[in-house]
């Protein structure tokens, strides 16, 4: 449930990324899009839902919560998530990073208080994300073609396979109470659509290539954690 309400909040979060990430080179350079015509119409389906359901939401949830909690918030789901990177951290076979994120998972999950306080990063444990996307991207598998999906957003192939597996290793997906592991999801979008007000202003251009490359970017960005060639550095 939570790979499906967190993607009409995606779309800020990649235009986000690609603004603050360097302009890297892409093995994916050469996109595979076989499917734009489709893709175009699911992604203005996707933008509606967006502006009229899910930001308002977002903006309702800024306005009648403060500041530490939203704060809160946001460190109790990203731990709750962790397990997910921990994982794969030993699929790719970092095994330090691996170790480092299950002592950062250990830490925020008891001293932090159920992950609400991030004490491990100032403990020199710092967040890393990474996911089955990304370690079949390592194994070798090639991105394959960029789908966008009603509701579930634009993915390629390799990551959409990915989040089949990811939600076997992320916990409120074994929550046996349907209205609690929907309460986490919905609150897990406002937090994701919060912390991205505004985003939507970075848009330039044709609003589906910049968003379909600022996804792109950021996927390749993950993959290589931030060791990507940069021709302007050259």
């Amino acid at each position: 449930m939570k790979k499906c309400l967190r993607i009409l909040g995606f779309l800020p979060l990649i235009v986000a990324m690609v603004v603050v990430l360097p302009s890297p080179v892409l093995a994916e350079e050469t996109v595979s899009d076989p499917f734009e015509r489709f893709n175009r119409k699911v992604q203005r389906f996707n933008d509606v839902g967006d502006k009229y359901v899910i930001n308002p939401a977002a903006q309702l949830y800024r306005k009648v919560t403060p500041g530490f909690f939203r704060a809160g918030v946001r460190n109790f789901l990203q731990n709750l998530a962790y397990p997910v990177t921990i994982t794969n951290q030993f699929l790719q076979g970092k095994f330090a990073e691996g170790m480092s994120d299950t002592a950062r998972f250990l830490f925020n999950t008891t001293i932090g208080i159920g992950g609400l306080i991030d004490v491990a990063t100032p403990w020199g444990l710092p967040h890393h994300d990474e996911d089955f996307g990304q370690t079949f991207a390592t194994w070798g598998m090639p991105p394959g073609p960029y789908i966008v999906f009603p509701i579930w957003g634009g993915v390629t192939l390799r990551s959409g396979l990915g989040d089949i597996p990811d939600t076997v290793f992320y916990p409120p997906t074994h929550i046996a109470n349907d209205v609690e592991q929907l309460s986490l999801s919905v609150l897990w979008t406002l937090s994701r659509r919060d912390e991205l007000t505004g985003a939507e202003q970075l848009v330039t251009g044709d609003r589906y290539l910049f968003i379909r490359d600022a996804y792109l970017q950021q996927r390749e960005y993950l993959i290589a954690d931030g060791e990507l060639d940069d021709p302007f550095l050259d």
